[in-house]
């Protein structure tokens, strides 16, 4: 089992738009406590692509932009970052405060930049960036959430209804267990039936089992083992909730599908394929995603590039 398995981006996106109240209140209070929650919230998912840098900046910073009204009854903006594959970057600060100036010149609102740090060096934290000229001086602070934190205060986790208290844990433990399928299996498990004793509803059951199957990836044979412990201990509590068995096997069969047909295409286009090719399709758990690399198949004119394009869209996994 190797970290290249594993889906961070994809969830984590989802979940915050899920819970986006609750993602503040649990990582920046300060923040939440500032924002009218009884107005609507918007994520506008196209500033993503309107403040994108050029390529030297760098790509994919920002996962969510989202428009907000604050008590005052003035509108603003909050622009999240979240650092899920946990890689340092030295122009990380630089990055964040690029993309919050390019959001107040589009729109001249105030912008509130956040960003949640899953790296696994302890004393990076990047949360300021400035630089002065000729007795000029622009800077930005920003605040950020370090996952490695919450490791000691694990009781923390276990106690909150917070959603966000699931999730990190999740987290936590698909990174501690990279090399042990065993114990990734055991803390899933431990984690999935804790879900049933927080008061959630079967609506916030599901999805909150949706990230934890979606992260904690286990080996196949584990995996069944996974199905049927959830099944058993769903019969016992007489609670069919997550629905896990008949769920996670239409979920996978789609994917399934969806590897099997790009590699036909493939090799209806270019013949044999490259091993190296199969191998790196059959790891893609993101149906979205195969969805995308076969409209590239259909269309590029050879393996080479389609070799380019899927590297490119593999490279944050």
């Amino acid at each position: 089992m190797t970290e290249s398995t594993t889906d961070y981006d994809s969830p984590w996106k989802e979940v915050i738009e899920l819970y986006f109240p609750n993602f503040l209140d649990f990582f920046f209070p300060q923040a939440y406590g500032e924002i009218d929650w009884t107005q609507p919230y918007e994520f506008l998912d196209t500033e993503l692509q309107q403040l994108e840098p050029d390529a030297e900046i760098g790509r994919r910073l920002v996962d969510k932009v989202a428009k907000v009204w604050l008590l005052n009854g003035e509108e603003a903006w909050v622009l999240v970052h979240v650092e899920v594959q946990g890689k340092y970057d030295r122009q990380f600060a630089e990055r964040m405060y690029i993309y919050n100036y390019r959001l107040f010149d589009r729109h001249k609102k105030r912008v509130i930049s956040l960003a949640v740090l899953a790296d696994e060096q302890p004393n990076w934290r990047p949360n300021s960036y400035s630089y002065q000229l000729g007795g000029c001086r622009v800077s930005l602070e920003f605040p950020i959430a370090k996952l490695l934190d919450f490791e000691t205060t694990w009781e923390t986790l276990e106690q909150t209804t917070n959603p966000f208290g699931i999730i990190v844990m999740a987290h936590l433990k698909t990174k501690a267990t990279q090399r042990n399928p065993e114990s990734r299996l055991q803390w899933k498990l431990s984690i999935v039936r804790s879900l049933f004793s927080r008061g959630y509803s079967r609506e916030d059951i599901q999805e909150l089992f949706r990230f934890i199957d979606w992260v904690m990836v286990l080996p196949r044979e584990l995996a069944l083992d996974f199905k049927m412990e959830v099944r058993s201990y769903e019969e016992v509590q007489r609670m069919r909730y997550v629905t896990s068995i008949e769920r996670l096997a239409k979920e996978e069969g789609i994917v399934q599908m969806g590897r099997e047909n790009l590699i036909a295409i493939l090799e209806t286009r270019f013949g044999e394929v490259p091993n190296s090719i199969v191998e790196a399709i059959n790891e893609i758990n993101d149906p979205s995603l195969l969805k995308t690399l076969l409209k590239s198949a259909i269309a590029i004119p050879s393996i080479t590039e389609f070799q380019q394009v899927l590297d490119n869209l593999t490279a944050g996994e």
